[in-house]
């Protein structure tokens, strides 16, 4: 089966070597930077196309030679690059996490016969997915807690945080209203509010804020209670507060001596290089979902922890393993027609279907990305 990975970035490329190592596929990665390109071990049976994909005519015709695509560009350009795998009638795995609704592209993407699962990556992604298992068992679901931050296990003086994946992306969970369900009500919240000290046994006091984390979990579930939340070492909601509020982050154009710039172009200039993750830069992911609701009338709470860090042997860092991972592990279940159901199809749609859950789960304990189930009755 032909694979094209669309972005040869901090996750893009993993996931290419991941799929790469799979004598099932034949892979390309295309990416309009060369260097990204290059850094793809040239041992491997991978193609490497230098192509600008955000180009509509560039993206259509470069999609024609492939069977299914693993979308792994950054938040702004994903909407549009979806719109156009799904017009070239191509199955796809979406890891791009665009502000737009994926479901927009629903009616589209079963005129054309496409499954197009979208935010498929850890959170959005693996969260929803356990959401989605844990609700279809429960007779009823109250409460969805969603924790998960990605963070550098050695803290270094301003920011103490790492960027795992595109730190244009990184700024959006500041910027992008967060929304939650409380009392079966939509409730919108800015970014960072509501800051509350959280403990976990092997990665100590961590704190967490609002963010936009939830997504289709909004539309697609009918629990009263539903809730995400960002991790970060303490100190760095304050300090992005300070960045948003002056209007750091702000994409409106202002004027500095005659010459015109977006604050956020400036601010991403000063800040990506402080935030790059770097060769060989240990990291760890952390993640906790809570569901609680009812089964045979007693009052029943699901917990899962993952705590997933830096891989030495293969140089993988921790959030493209447990990003990427779950992609490629879709990735699989669609090309064994193990779900095939058409349409936009989060992951809580791959949830509902149990040995689909085994499989993903499975594969990505084979990987060493481990997701620990602790069962509690609370009444």
């Amino acid at each position: 089966m032909n694979v094209l990975v669309l972005g040869s970035g901090l996750v893009g490329r993993p996931m290419a070597i991941d799929l790469a190592n799979d004598k099932s596929f034949n892979v390309s990665v295309a990416d309009i930077s060369k260097q990204n390109l290059d850094r793809i071990p040239s041992n491997l049976p991978i193609k490497k196309i230098e192509k600008d994909i955000s180009n509509p005519d560039q993206l259509k015709s470069l999609l024609k030679e492939y069977d299914i695509v693993l979308n792994a560009v950054p938040g702004f350009m994903g909407y549009k690059t979806l719109k156009e795998i799904i017009k070239a009638k191509k199955n796809v795995v979406d890891i791009a996490f665009f502000s737009e609704n994926p479901f927009e592209l629903d009616e589209l993407a079963k005129q054309n016969n496409v499954t197009a699962v979208v935010d498929c990556g850890v959170a959005p992604g693996m969260s929803n997915l356990l959401c989605g298992y844990v609700d279809k068992i429960l007779d009823k679901t109250e409460n969805i807690l969603i924790y998960v931050g990605g963070l550098p296990l050695i803290r270094e003086w301003p920011y103490e945080y790492k960027a795992g994946f595109s730190p244009i992306d990184v700024i959006q969970e500041y910027t992008r209203p967060a929304r939650y369900i409380e009392n079966r009500k939509l409730v919108i919240r800015p970014a960072l509010s509501d800051p509350e000290y959280i403990n976990f046994p092997e990665a100590g006091t961590l704190e967490a804020f609002n963010s936009d984390g939830l997504r289709t979990l909004a539309d697609t579930l009918s629990a009263p209670n539903m809730k995400e939340k960002t991790l970060r070492y303490p100190g760095h909601i304050e300090k992005m507060l300070v960045f948003r509020e002056s209007g750091f982050f702000s994409e409106k154009v202002i004027e500095v001596n005659g010459i015109k710039i977006k604050p956020i172009d400036f601010t991403s200039k000063l800040l990506f290089p402080m935030w790059e993750l770097k060769e060989g830069d240990e990291e760890f992911t952390v993640m906790r979902v809570i569901i609680e609701g009812e089964k045979d009338k007693k009052k029943i709470r699901y917990t899962y922890n993952l705590l997933d860090r830096h891989n030495e042997e293969t140089n993988v860092h921790s959030m493209a393993r447990t990003t990427g991972y779950t992609a490629t592990t879709v990735l699989r279940l669609l090309a064994e027609g193990m779900f095939d159901r058409k349409g936009i199809c989060p992951p809580e749609y791959i949830g509902q279907k149990s040995e689909c859950v085994d499989f993903v789960l499975n594969e990505l304990k084979e990987k060493g990305v481990i997701y620990n189930k602790v069962i509690e009755n609370i009444g």
